[in-house]
């Protein structure tokens, strides 16, 4: 009977120890009642020390958004005609009223972005690069947010170990600090985007539209995040 009690309750902190997953509709109502068709991404906000974060990940976010059924302008064409106007930065958008995306571009809906981690972490038989992203879609019509996500995504970039001793660490340790300084961001960032944008409620163009409510994609911590607080690995 001990044993059984024991199992009990290292199996309840097992199972607290999983992050809870909810529906995309218990995540984000407003997406289904508001659901825009075009969505302008501003350049992202870079809080790294990476100076071509945001760059980099600017070339990955409007392909993400159509394979999930929406219609995007040419991210490049838009930080350009922004920059035209004297608008260096998003953070000078940051308090424009989502409707003057509307009124300028005829965009249903805005996503703002910021990168939170673009780091590349190193030690001796080991490594990893860890990007880190919030994002957030806000509707041109009303100014309320209709999806919001914070997610981090790290890469291991440890060398294979080609043999025993102190010989085989070193081949290792070298290995791994050649593969983690040359690590490609974009594809990382790329993976981060599709997983993060999977727990969108799918946009018109996707075969899924209007079907997905139920599905269960979304973490509830990713979703349901303090954005006062830093984001965590």
């Amino acid at each position: 009977m001990r044993k059984l009690i024991v199992l009990v309750l290292l199996a309840g902190v097992v199972a607290g120890c999983v992050p809870k997953q909810i529906t995309k509709m218990e995540a984000f109502p407003n997406m289904y009642q508001n659901m825009p068709v075009t969505v302008l991404v501003l350049p992202p906000i870079n809080n790294t020390t990476a100076a071509d974060a945001s760059d980099c990940l600017t070339t990955t976010l409007t392909s993400a958004l159509g394979r999930v059924g929406f219609y995007t302008y040419p991210a490049m064409a838009i930080s350009d005609i922004l920059k035209s106007e004297g608008i260096s930065s998003t953070e000078m958008l940051l308090n424009v009223p989502p409707a003057k995306f509307r009124q300028y571009f005829g965009a249903d809906a805005v996503m703002y972005v910021t990168v939170d981690q673009w780091d590349t972490s190193y030690y001796v038989i080991g490594g990893h690069v860890t990007v880190g992203i919030t994002y957030a879609l806000k509707s041109t019509a009303t100014g309320e947010t209709l999806w919001k996500y914070r997610n981090v995504l790290q890469v291991d970039t440890s060398g294979q170990n080609s043999g025993g001793g102190l010989a085989g660490l070193i081949v290792q340790a070298v290995a791994t600090a050649v593969k983690t300084a040359t690590q490609d961001y974009v594809p990382v960032a790329n993976q981060l985007n599709v997983i993060s944008l999977n727990t969108v409620p799918f946009g018109k163009y996707h075969p899924e539209h209007g079907k997905d409510q139920n599905v269960m994609t979304v973490f509830e911590k990713n979703a349901r995040f303090d954005e006062s607080a830093p984001a965590k690995k």
